[in-house]
Parts: C-alpha cells; sequence; structure tokens
C-alpha cells in the first residue's frame, strides 16, 4: 500500500498545485494555453520517442503478452462503442462521450513504471516499458480516430487517416518504435537535447491538468465522471488478469499486467480533449477522480492476483 501511495501521491500533489497557480492573478489567463499548445506539440513528442526508442524489450515473451494487454482495450473499447446510443440517448454529447472512452482506455504508463520498480526492480521496468512501446500507438490511433469521428467535418477514410499519422503524438511514438526496431544510434547531444524537453512533459501535464479542473465537478461527480473510474480501475485490470490466466502467463508477469491496467488514466489525453474538441474539463475531472480512486483500487488489485 504506501509503495503506490508514494507513486501516486506526487501526481495528486502536483495536479492540486496546478488548481492553485490557476487562480493566483499573477499570471497571464493566456498562459495556460500556450503551456497546453507546448506540450502537444513538442513536450510530449519528445517524452514519448524517448520512452519508445531507447526501451529494452529483449526479456519480454512479446507475442502473449502484447494479445492479452491489447485485446484487452480492443475489447473494452468496442463495448464502449456500442454503448454509444445508449451515452446519447442519457444526454450525453459526443464531447463529453469522447472524454469518457479516453479516460477509460487510456493509461498512465509512468505510475505504472514507479511502482513496477519497487514490486519487480528491472524485469519489471523492461515489461511496462514494453507494454507504453506496444500500445501507446493503438491507443493513440483509436482515441485519436475517435476525437476526430465524433468531432464532425470529413470523415473520409483518408481524411482520417492523414490527421492521425499527422498528430504530434502518433508521429513521434511511431518514429520511436522505428528507432528502437531498426537500432538507430541517434546522435548523443541530440538525444539529451530530447531528454531535457521530454522530462518537462508530465510535470506540466498534470499543471494543466490541474489547471482546467472544476473543483465543483469534483466534490459532486455525476454518473458520466464515475462510469470511466469504474471501468478504468476494476473492470479493465479484471479483463486483463483474466486473459492473462487464460493465456497460461507466469504469476510475476499476470501481477505486472495488473499493475498496468489499474493505474488511472494517462495525463497527455486531456490536451488531446483541449486541441481536438473534446470536453477537456470532464476529462480534468475523471482523471482527478481515478488518481483518488486509485489510492484504494490499486492495492485491492493487486491483492487479489496475489491471491489468484
Amino acid at each position: 500500500m504506501q509503495i503506490i501511495f508514494e507513486s501516486i501521491l506526487p501526481i495528486f500533489l502536483i495536479v492540486a498545485c496546478g488548481v492553485v497557480l490557476r487562480r493566483q492573478r499573477i499570471f497571464d489567463p493566456g498562459l495556460w494555453n500556450g503551456l497546453e499548445q507546448l506540450g502537444f506539440y513538442v513536450l510530449f513528442p519528445c517524452y514519448l520517442f524517448l520512452t519508445l526508442a531507447t526501451a529494452d524489450y529483449a526479456s519480454i515473451d512479446i507475442g502473449p503478452v502484447t494479445l492479452v494487454y491489447l485485446g484487452s482495450i480492443l475489447l473494452l473499447a468496442a463495448l464502449l462503442i456500442a454503448a454509444w446510443p445508449l451515452f446519447r440517448a442519457r444526454g450525453v454529447g459526443a464531447p463529453q462521450f469522447t472524454s469518457v472512452f479516453q479516460t477509460a482506455t487510456r493509461w498512465n504508463g509512468f505510475v505504472a513504471l514507479a511502482i513496477a520498480e519497487r514490486i519487480a526492480d528491472k524485469p519489471g521496468v523492461a515489461m511496462v516499458a514494453f507494454l507504453m512501446g506496444a500500445i501507446i500507438i493503438p491507443i493513440n490511433f483509436i482515441n485519436i480516430g475517435l476525437l476526430i469521428w465524433f468531432g464532425g467535418g470529413a470523415r473520409d477514410l483518408w481524411t482520417v487517416v492523414r490527421k492521425l499519422v499527422t498528430n504530434p503524438m502518433v508521429f513521434s511514438s511511431l518514429i520511436g518504435v522505428l528507432a528502437a526496431a531498426v537500432d538507430i544510434e541517434i546522435y548523443a547531444p541530440v538525444m539529451s537535447a530530447l531528454d531535457l524537453l521530454g522530462r518537462c512533459a508530465l510535470g506540466l501535464g498534470l499543471l494543466i491538468v490541474g489547471a482546467g479542473l472544476q473543483i465543483g465537478d469534483v466534490l459532486k461527480p455525476r454518473p458520466v465522471m464515475l462510469l470511466p473510474a469504474f471501468l478504468k480501475l476494476l473492470v479493465f485490470p479484471a479483463l486483463v488478469v483474466g486473459f492473462g490466466l487464460a493465456a497460461g502467463l507466469d504469476h510475476t508477469t499476470v501481477m505486472l499486467l495488473g499493475l498496468s491496467a489499474s493505474v488511472p488514466t494517462a495525463m497527455n489525453g486531456y490536451l488531446l480533449a483541449k486541441q481536438m474538441g473534446g470536453d477537456a474539463p470532464l476529462y480534468a475531472a475523471i482523471s482527478t477522480i481515478q488518481t483518488v480512486a486509485a489510492f484504494f483500487t490499486m492495492p485491492l488489485v493487486l491483492a487479489l492476483v496475489a491471491l489468484v
């Protein structure tokens, strides 16, 4: 419990810091829009590229692990898309639905990395890094494609593919995987510069989430906020662990898969919602609720996996 608490608490504190800073008069109101664009177009792409280009995948049972995790995501995504008419019938608009979808399917790999290192040392980090490499691109394709589709406008296949490929987060992920696959050696000073930029990404993303947070929404959560928290923190881990056991994976691997599945949603989805017509305040509220709830649900998931 202490490991999980100490890994999640910094995230919650930085989000709270963003809440406070946004309400201070010392900052120009236009600052936050500029920071959002900087994170979306520069900092997060740098971080994703470095994470994927430098991860060590050699010790991972790639096929079954990828099939279990990606299959669980695709199943959950398919169920949510199939339920869209039900959401619409209950007054949930397209922007709100995209934030529900994003927060239910995205995962904060950086939280999982911090906890995996404490639980399983370097093999644990390698597993989570591999999952990030294998899942980031499909997750971004699914979520960005959904944002494009529900955002209206042109919906032909070529337009969707063009917007996906030119999206900075997808593009940087593709380049990172390519660099790792062909073992491209990048000039060390360039890597150092990218690393310095990438280090800013997570902290800035958390501050931006806090700045966009509506406190009243968190204190009085609506069902549309609680559903993705339930799906992400309990249903999705159950799917991943169940498929992992069915695939005959060893206990440590199933534990790490359960850990990765039980973390709260990723913060970069807020920037996507902000930039691509989603409901960013709803995303911020859901992500904060998930972060708080994860203090209690993550130990529960790991304890149940240990019992199994």
